[in-house]
């Protein structure tokens, strides 16, 4: 009977430790996110991707492409404002751990097993202005399938900050329909390369 109250207070207070932890980092991250049209101008990129992808007149379509460039352009500044922001704040709340699920104080025991949030979104903002000026020379479909997957990435990252990799996968399954693998593999190479080298993955050949 011990045993089981030993337990289950061991769980009690790892839940509220987790969860404590968890309401700072989405606090923390909110408070910078606030300041920007983020998610916003995600939302209606996105959106505005599908709508041009079934959009059957040539012309019309062109037109879209053009307001859709404009809105790249806005996302991009505003990225490259909210990772510039969030790089000043101390490396020990910026540390994200590498484990599939959240533990309490991890990030800060074991910091060699993290990896940190601020050179995350660098890399993020660096690989979407990227994409955002062409500088491959993709197709407008070809383009606009390689910012999303940029987008959903760094979405995921986000979550992965405030709750954990396989809570933020999850997430990505359930609003995109993709899998984190997938979006890894259909982000620019520049990315790919980088991001995986933060994480400590090996880039698939």
């Amino acid at each position: 009977m011990e045993i089981l109250t030993l337990v289950a207070l061991f769980a009690a207070g790892f839940y509220i430790l987790k969860s404590r932890e968890q309401r700072l980092r989405i606090a923390l991250l909110a408070s910078h996110l606030g300041r920007h049209q983020i998610e916003k101008l995600m939302e209606s990129l996105t959106s505005g991707y599908m709508r041009c992808l079934g959009e059957d007149d040539a012309e019309r379509r062109q037109q879209i492409w053009h307001l859709l460039d404009a809105t790249e352009e806005k996302l991009s500044a505003q990225l490259d404002s909210f990772a510039a922001e969030f790089s000043r704040l101390p490396e020990a709340v910026t540390r994200v751990s590498k484990l599939p699920v959240a533990i309490p104080m991890f990030t800060h025991f074991f910091p060699a097993a993290t990896f940190d949030m601020r050179q995350a979104l660098l890399i993020h903002a660096s690989g979407i202005a990227g994409v955002m000026r062409n500088e491959a020379g993709r197709t407008p479909k070809s383009k606009a399938f390689t910012m999303s997957a940029e987008l959903f990435l760094m979405q995921h990252t986000c979550h992965w900050y405030c709750r954990s990799k396989t809570v933020a996968s999850t997430r990505m399954i359930a609003q995109h329909q993709t899998q984190y693998l997938q979006a890894l593999g259909a982000v620019s190479p520049e990315t790919r390369r980088a991001y995986s080298a933060l994480i400590g993955r090996p880039v698939a050949q």
